[in-house]
């Protein structure tokens, strides 16, 4: 496409999001946007503008409108990418979803989405089969399905083209529809660590304003690169880094799948300037035979989310002179919420840092009364980047995001508090938080026990018949704590915010029965699943919460 194609049409409404790949184009248009880590190719941000003009063709040639669904099972791919403003060019709607799920997940959460297209990796063609041929669908709503792979394989059938084959061939800009900020742009569903995953509703004023507390609270320049280490199905892999650069005409290395020799290699090769990972991703980084050897330099700072961050692994990296901290967010606000001050004091490690300039916080009690300074509640946040509700769930939608009435908090179920200095902390889970002995304990706080050598102690409760500890009242079922005890006690590094480890504890936070728990199960973007099942031939199934 010629440089002129590329100029929006005078006095034509600004589609935000799917205007931007056009609008970069004409600032920077042989700048990278996107690394594909798996092929080595690149794709400048006239590339990309092309790609989507073409995908818009395609999703437009699937009857796909404005207010469409286009759905994506798939990893992660360039072609997300294409879509993404595709979508943005048609006033459409992106909802990838995880190919993590089982199929009954998918079919529940497909037949709400009503997708127009459904556009499928191969890998995952019989998967997608098996949730198209479930119940759930109604015949009638079935979407097109299309297929992408790496390579053609020359058949002329569309489910076994390349990508590039299977879009028209024409990239010419669309003609587009009149989008205003209101108007929803993502459903991106959540990690499910309280339930099945809803599809939260994010409009383009909230991926937008995101984008502008990123580039604003973290210092983000258009010459940044970054490792893309979060799956494209949750917010992580769009709204963390990927989208303010994209605003910004920065750099994103895409990757199927998390290799941690493949992200330091990006890190070494590709001299990347940011990253954002979970717990699980630093520590499998610092981990690697390849650490010693490879340059981290270029890196300004990295952040973890998803969950707490061990000391050992934030030492790790502040070893190599990067600077760590912990962040928060959550799919229906931001998810960039917090920033870590200039020159911020070691001492406040455990904390996610200071509200973002464009983000309201405060803490409440269950009356929703603001707490004093220090004092452990529920987080909510407010601001122009929060969702405005769930998909089809008008009562869970109330509860988070309010009645639509006065000003707008989001309530994130989570324990927080604040100090006297303004820096935020997380506590916890308000649905995990436990009584024992007559005293409040929440999980992380357990987990902080365990900020040791990766060996140390962990621990989560089990639910069982008899009697909560601490308490000679007979109830119907026991609060019974679980720990890792293998191996000799160890002295926390820090001091620990609700609980100890179990031989440290004080009388009334231990347990007298303790077992054994090898695995630690944790959802997707990396934060713990507390709720498994846990089945056996001497003991049933049982529900466990708590696992740290």
């Amino acid at each position: 496409m010629t440089p002129e194609a590329a100029v929006p049409a005078a006095g034509h409404a600004n589609g935000w999001v799917g205007d931007w790949s056009a609008r970069r184009r004409q600032l920077s248009p042989d700048r990278v946007g996107v690394v594909d880590a798996d092929t080595g190719r690149e794709f400048s941000y006239a590339d990309l503008d092309d790609r989507a003009n073409r995908a818009a063709r395609l999703c437009r040639a699937h009857g796909v409108e404005k207010g469409d669904r286009v759905a994506v099972l798939s990893r992660n791919r360039p072609e997300l990418v294409d879509l993404f403003f595709a979508t943005g060019k048609l006033g459409a709607i992106l909802a990838p979803v995880s190919h993590r799920l089982a199929a009954p997940e998918l079919a529940a959460m497909l037949s709400e989405v009503v997708p127009e297209l459904l556009v499928v990796e191969a890998p995952f063609t019989d998967l997608a089969g098996d949730v198209l041929a479930a119940d759930a669908f109604d015949p009638d709503r079935m979407p097109t399905v299309v297929v992408v792979s790496d390579e053609s394989d020359g058949d002329d059938t569309v489910a076994d083209a390349g990508w590039e084959e299977t879009l028209p061939a024409d990239d010419t800009p669309v003609d587009r529809p009149d989008v205003a900020l209101g108007d929803p742009h993502l459903f991106l569903h959540t990690g499910g660590s309280t339930g099945v995953p809803k599809e939260t509703v994010l409009a383009h004023r909230s991926i937008l304003w995101n984008s502008f507390n990123t580039i604003t609270a973290w210092g983000l320049r258009a010459a940044d690169t970054t490792p893309m280490t979060f799956p494209m199905f949750h917010t992580g892999g769009w709204n963390v880094l990927t989208v303010p650069l994209f605003h910004l005409g920065g750099t994103v290395v895409i990757a199927r799948e998390f290799d941690p020799g493949q992200v330091l290699g990006s890190v070494d090769d590709r001299d990347a300037t940011v990253l954002i990972a979970v717990p699980a991703v630093l520590r499998a980084m610092a981990d690697h035979d390849g650490w010693a050897e490879t340059d981290l330099s270029t890196l300004r700072f990295a952040k973890s989310g998803g969950g707490p961050c061990r000391n050992t692994v934030l030492e790790s990296w502040w070893d190599r002179d990067v600077d760590l901290s912990q962040g928060y967010g959550l799919t229906e606000c931001g998810p960039n919420n917090f920033a870590m001050p200039d020159d911020w004091p070691r001492e406040k490690a455990d904390s996610v840092g200071v509200p973002a300039p464009h983000v309201d916080a405060r803490i409440v009690d269950e009356f929703g009364d603001t707490l004093p300074d220090g004092e452990v509640g529920e987080l909510e946040l407010s601001g122009p980047h929060a969702a405005d509700r769930y998909w089809q769930a008008p009562e869970e939608s109330r509860r988070t995001f309010g009645d639509g009435e006065g000003d707008r908090w989001v309530a994130t179920g989570d324990l927080a508090r604040v100090d006297d200095d303004g820096y935020y902390y997380i506590e916890g889970r308000v649905k995990n938080m436990f009584v024992s002995g007559g005293e409040n304990v929440y999980p992380p706080a357990v987990e902080d026990a365990d900020r040791g050598p990766p060996e140390g102690v962990g621990g989560g409760r089990d639910r069982r018949p008899g009697r909560p500890v601490g308490d000679g009242r007979p109830r119907g079922r026991r609060r019974r704590r679980v720990a890792d005890t293998r191996g000799a006690p160890r002295v926390p590094r820090r001091p620990t915010r609700a609980v100890q480890t179990p031989a440290l504890a004080p009388v009334h936070r231990r347990d007298p029965h303790l077992r054994p728990l090898e695995d630690r199960p944790r959802e997707c973007p990396g934060s713990v699943r507390r709720r498994v099942s846990l089945g056996g031939p001497d003991r049933g199934h049982r529900t466990l919460v708590g696992v740290v």
